[in-house]
C-alpha cells in the first residue's frame, strides 16, 4: 500500500471516531427530547441503510452462507446489539462515562485478536498499559464517590457495548469475499434493522409528529442517519479491511476527548478532577499497551 493510500484510510479513521465522539452526545440530546434508545436506533439505521441504497444501489450475489451468516454477525454485533447497549447505557449514565469506557475496545480487541489469531504475542508492556487504562475507568466510573451506592448498571451496558463492537471487529476478518465496501457497510445496516424490529411489534413506535418536526430532533438524527451512520461506517469498513483491525482501533483513543469535550459545550456535564485523571490515565495506558507491542 502506498504512503498517500494510507494516509487517507488513517485519516478516514480519524475522522470516523471524533464524528462517532460527538454521537454520544448527540443521542442524549434525543433522549432529553423524548426518544427511547430504540426509536433512535430503528431511525439511524433507516435513515442509513436508505442514503447507501442511493449512493450505490447495486447489488451483489453473496458469495457462500458462510458469508451471509457473517454479514448478519456484523449486523447484529456492530448495528444492533451495540447500539441497544450504547443508546441506554446512556439512558442511565453520562456521554463522557460511556465514551472513556468505549476507550477500551482497542485492548479488548488486540486481547481477541491474539487469541482467535495468535498473531502477535502480549508484552509485559501490554499488560502495563492496560492495567493503566482500567483504574483510568475506575476513575471516571466511580467519579469521587468511592461508596457502595453508586447505580454501575450504564457503565455496565457500556462495557457490553464494547465487547460487541470488539467482535464486530473480529467477524470482519473472516469476510474472504471481495465485496465493495458500500454494499458490505450496507448489508450491516439491513440486519441491523432486520434484528432490531422485532422489538416494536412488544413496544409500538411512539414519537410524535410534533417531536419528530423539531430542528433539534431532525438535525441530531440527520447527524447520526446520514453522516455518523452511512459515511462513517463506510469510512470505518474501508480503514479495518485496508489498515487491519487493531490499527484501526486505536484511533478509538480519540473519541473520548471529543465526548467530553462536546459533553461540556452541549450538555454542561461537569469535567471533574476524577474525570480528567482518569481521562489521562486511560488514554496514556491505551497508548503504552499498543505502541511497539
Amino acid at each position: 500500500m502506498s504512503n498517500q493510500k494510507a494516509f487517507i484510510y488513517h485519516a478516514a479513521a480519524l475522522f470516523t471516531i471524533i464524528v462517532w465522539g460527538i454521537t454520544m452526545v448527540s443521542t442524549k440530546v434525543l433522549l432529553r427530547e423524548g426518544l427511547s434508545p430504540e426509536e433512535i436506533m430503528i431511525i439511524r439505521f433507516v435513515m442509513a441503510y436508505a442514503l447507501l441504497w442511493i449512493l450505490y444501489p447495486r447489488s451483489h450475489r453473496v458469495k457462500s452462507w458462510r458469508d451471509e451468516l457473517l454479514f448478519a454477525g456484523m449486523g447484529i454485533t456492530s448495528g444492533s446489539l451495540y447500539f441497544f447497549f450504547e443508546n441506554t447505557a446512556l439512558v442511565y449514565t453520562s456521554a463522557t462515562n460511556a465514551s472513556l469506557i468505549c476507550a477500551l475496545i482497542p485492548l479488548l480487541t488486540a486481547v481477541l485478536t491474539y487469541i482467535m489469531f495468535r498473531e502477535k504475542p502480549l508484552s509485559k508492556r501490554f499488560w502495563i498499559g492496560s492495567s493503566i487504562s482500567i483504574t483510568g475507568a475506575a476513575f471516571v466510573v466511580l467519579n469521587g464517590q468511592f461508596a457502595l451506592n453508586i447505580n454501575p448498571l450504564g457503565d455496565l451496558l457500556a462495557f457490553l457495548s464494547i465487547v460487541s463492537w470488539s467482535v464486530y471487529g473480529m467477524l470482519i476478518r473472516y469476510l474472504r469475499g471481495n465485496y465493495n465496501s458500500l454494499f458490505v457497510t450496507r448489508k450491516i445496516f439491513l440486519y441491523g434493522i432486520i434484528t432490531i424490529s422485532p422489538y416494536f411489534l412488544f413496544v409500538p413506535f411512539n414519537v410524535a409528529a410534533e417531536t419528530l418536526l423539531k430542528p433539534v430532533v431532525i438535525g441530531n438524527l440527520c447527524f447520526l442517519g446520514l453522516i455518523a451512520s452511512s459515511l462513517c461506517y463506510f469510512l470505518w469498513t474501508l480503514s479495518l479491511r485496508n489498515l487491519g483491525v487493531v490499527k484501526t482501533n486505536n484511533y478509538i483513543y480519540f473519541s473520548p476527548l471529543a465526548t467530553i469535550i462536546t459533553a461540556y459545550v452541549v450538555l454542561s456535564e461537569h469535567i471533574t478532577a476524577y474525570v480528567v485523571t482518569g481521562a489521562a490515565l486511560i488514554l496514556g495506558g491505551l497508548w503504552m499497551a499498543t505502541s511497539k507491542n
